[in-house]
């Protein structure tokens, strides 16, 4: 089962990341809070990189191998520079700790029966500085209504049908019945690889969802990936509530 870590909106969000690193003083509050959004992306061997955004490589100096195999995942991370050249890559960095977010591809077009698959459920995107589309994903914060947390939610993008606009997503939820209890946080990011590439140029990419006070958008900037080692793959997150 794909899930994906949920937070409490009166949380805060590393308390349930998992530690890649001891740390030695509770109080020290810069280590409690993830610092950047990556993508976490494998080399030869178990060797892996870090891309922090469309263009910078971080090269981790402390951790020979990647904690999540050779799957390609966003994650967010607490790191901080090294004094040290690592040929190939922009900056060398040490590791507090990373942990992985659920990353998924762009679900198939199931024409009249997406409703029944992906669901209308409700949700709110939120603002905030992991909501952005960056290195060939689109990754959001998202929030909604979890009362069971034994049900499993199913969350997906869609690709546009209008051919106006092929750079145009929506969002789907489907609470199979969950529709009742607490606001809870979530967190995902969507490879969009399957859109048409944007021949180097930035593009407007639209993204659509049903709200809980109705349908909204919104418009990233968005540029098709330049290619890179490693092959996306859709990765399991660790979770305090079921989604997939």
């Amino acid at each position: 089962m794909k899930t994906l870590r949920l937070l409490m909106t009166f949380g805060l969000i590393c308390t349930t990341l998992i530690l890649q690193s001891c740390l030695d003083d509770d109080d020290n509050r810069s280590l409690r809070y993830p610092n950047a959004l990556v993508t976490v992306k494998p080399v030869s061997g178990n060797a892996f990189y870090l891309q922090l955004d469309d263009s910078t490589t971080l090269s981790p100096t402390n951790m020979t191998s990647s904690p999540f195999g050779d799957k390609e995942v966003r994650a967010l991370v607490n790191y901080r520079e090294v004094d040290k050249s690592v040929a190939g890559y922009d900056e060398a960095v040490y590791i507090n700790w990373i942990d992985s977010i659920l990353t998924k591809q762009i679900a198939p077009d199931l024409g009249s029966k997406n409703d029944e698959v992906y669901g209308t459920d409700a949700v709110e995107i939120i603002n905030d500085w992991v909501t952005i589309a960056e290195d060939g994903y689109l990754t959001l914060r998202f929030r909604t209504i979890f009362g069971d947390q034994s049900k499993v939610h199913f969350i997906n993008l869609l690709a546009s049908t209008n051919p106006a606009n092929p750079y145009e997503v929506e969002f789907r939820h489907n609470a199979y019945g969950d529709v009742y209890g607490q606001q809870v946080d979530g967190l995902v990011a969507f490879n969009l690889n399957s859109l048409p590439d944007t021949e180097g140029k930035t593009v407007k990419l639209k993204l659509k969802w049903k709200s809980f006070s109705g349908d909204k958008s919104a418009e990233f900037n968005y540029c098709t990936r330049k290619s890179t080692s490693g092959s996306p793959s859709i990765a399991e997150a660790r979770s305090v509530l079921n989604l997939k």
